[in-house]
């Protein structure tokens, strides 16, 4: 039996998140994007194209609770920002994790699927985090919760497909030829998505003098 993680914000007005409708698939792609990049971009693009989804949502959250959120820019500036990366109607910029009160992925998929229980969400995050994935807060039942979709990003792919969480839901793996059904499968279910790759990073940007981040034609 699914464990329910308790939240005092479930089904509270004062939530609001992006206009869904019953059926549809919608890819969530939680981050601090502290600052968004072009690497981001390609991700978001390709997931939305690979699985086959209506929507694909930025959640930009308030912060990483396993990183010091020193430097982190305020969340009204890193939404603005990634507004340059979004692009199309289909992409939906949300920040309601503040208003939810968690910065815990457990906790904000497990609101989702209570409030739009008749919409088929996919979990979207990058290899980077599959190799730490086993100390996230709930692990397990994040992958319970609905399908995860693992983006390559660079020099992460062994490293990802090697760690603890990796293995231990290797039974679940879905072979990327797939990708376009992920969204209809029953969780525990996920797959690592090949796509072309950027070395950008959020960190290099942060250390890098300051500049207006524009994305590549």
């Amino acid at each position: 039996m699914t464990r329910k993680i308790p939240l005092q914000s479930f089904g509270s007005l004062r939530v609001k998140t992006p206009l869904c409708l019953p059926g549809q698939r919608i890819g969530v792609m939680g981050g601090t994007f502290n600052p968004p990049h072009d690497g981001h971009r390609i991700a978001a693009e390709a997931a939305m194209k690979r699985l086959n989804l209506d929507q694909l949502w930025w959640l930009i959250t308030p912060g990483n609770p396993l990183k010091s959120n020193n430097g982190l820019s305020p969340l009204p500036e890193r939404m603005k920002l990634v507004q340059t990366f979004a692009r199309g109607p289909r992409m939906k910029i949300t920040g309601f994790e503040r208003e939810l009160g968690t910065r815990y992925t457990a906790g904000t998929l497990s609101f989702l699927t209570r409030r739009y229980p008749a919409v088929r969400f996919v979990w979207i995050m990058g290899a980077d985090n599959l190799a730490y994935f086993d100390r996230w807060q709930h692990w397990r039942h994040i992958a319970e919760i609905m399908p995860i979709a693992i983006v390559d990003r660079p020099g992460w792919r062994h490293a990802g497909l090697a760690s603890p969480a990796a293995r231990a839901l290797e039974r679940y793996r879905v072979p990327e030829s797939e990708a376009a059904t992920l969204a209809d499968l029953r969780p525990p279910a996920w797959m690592l998505l090949t796509i072309r790759l950027s070395g950008l990073s959020s960190t290099a940007l942060r250390s890098a003098a300051p500049r207006v981040l524009v994305p590549n034609n």
